[in-house]
């Protein structure tokens, strides 16, 4: 028996002795069970027509019903926000992306994105990714700078998204990182998942992982501190601020994966996007665009030049 929000079955004998919630998970295999267990903590599942525990085991002729609470729809809406914009045409728009910025809305901020400010000065984009990302085709982390391109259509999505998944179009970003790097280049080939204890984060890791390979190279040295640039080869979630944290130089000013204790005045991330390069998805032309240190590491790096000139 089920309505237009709820489900119910009944235990069998061979499910006898299973979690709620790994039960429910092999009854709705589209939901985490994450998910599933905040359902289970939001008192939405009811076992014999009482409220349960994700731990609970099921009995045989238990009868379980789950409650879907409807989905609210979101309605992203378009901000006058000011963009600095290094090209754009028919097909493609590059921003210089700010530090603080958020990509695009997602639960609990819809608000004030990169996608909110395109939306408004855009009359079109590609509608590949859906409603809540259009445009949309590789992200930079909220406290990452510099540049990133969206697309205007689905001709020229799909064609950048092909460029970017078989590594011919090169995103190059500038870091600065805590201590002195000994290589002057190297590669990192680590793969990356989630964390096995703290689900906001990544790790480097051989379980439920993919691979990752950051390159680098020194640009400059100062007494504790080394200004890196790194070539993605590969684009993974936080990829070049985990790598370099497991190599042990965390990006300066990383609020995840770097010190707790702050040197510099910097909200986020010292790491920008300082170069992408692509083929223009129509004519083929062979593209370059980049974006000058934002303030803030040009600040640091001023200050790291003094420091290393009075040790002197």
């Amino acid at each position: 028996m089920s309505s237009d929000n709820m489900s119910t079955f009944v235990v069998t004998t061979e499910e006898q002795g299973t979690r709620l919630d790994v039960l429910l998970r092999s009854k709705f295999p589209e939901l985490s069970r994450s998910h599933l267990q905040k359902i289970i903590a939001s008192g939405l599942v009811a076992v014999n027509g009482k409220a349960s525990k994700a731990n609970y085991k099921a009995q045989s002729e238990d009868r379980i019903s789950i409650t879907f609470s409807e989905a609210k729809p979101v309605e992203i809406v378009a901000e006058n926000i000011p963009l600095d914009i290094l090209y754009e045409d028919t097909d493609i728009i590059v921003v210089n992306k700010p530090r603080g910025m958020v990509v695009h809305p997602a639960t609990g901020n819809y608000q004030g994105t990169l996608v909110n400010a395109l939306l408004d000065h855009c009359q079109d984009l590609s509608g590949i990714n859906g409603e809540i990302r259009p445009g949309i085709v590789h992200r930079l982390d909220k406290d990452t700078s510099g540049v990133i391109v969206a697309a205007k259509n689905d001709h020229a999505h799909l064609s950048l998204a092909e460029q970017i998944k078989n590594r011919t179009a090169s995103r190059k970003y500038i870091a600065i990182v805590h201590g002195n790097i000994a290589e002057e280049q190297g590669i990192i080939n680590a793969p990356l998942g989630r964390h096995p204890s703290d689900r906001k984060k990544m790790a480097v890791t051989f379980s439920n992982s993919k691979e990752a390979i950051t390159r680098f190279r020194v640009c400059e040295r100062f007494v504790n501190f080394t200004l890196v640039e790194c070539k993605l080869q590969t684009g993974r979630t936080h990829q070049i601020r985990v790598h370099m944290q497991y190599i042990g130089h965390p990006v300066v000013g990383d609020p995840k994966y770097g010190p707790e204790k702050k040197r510099f005045a910097i909200a986020g991330q010292a790491l920008h996007s300082a170069e992408l390069s692509l083929k223009h998805p129509t004519t083929g032309q062979d593209m370059l665009f980049t974006a000058p240190l934002p303030q803030d590491m040009a600040d640091i790096l001023k200050q790291l030049q003094i420091s290393r000139r009075e040790e002197k």
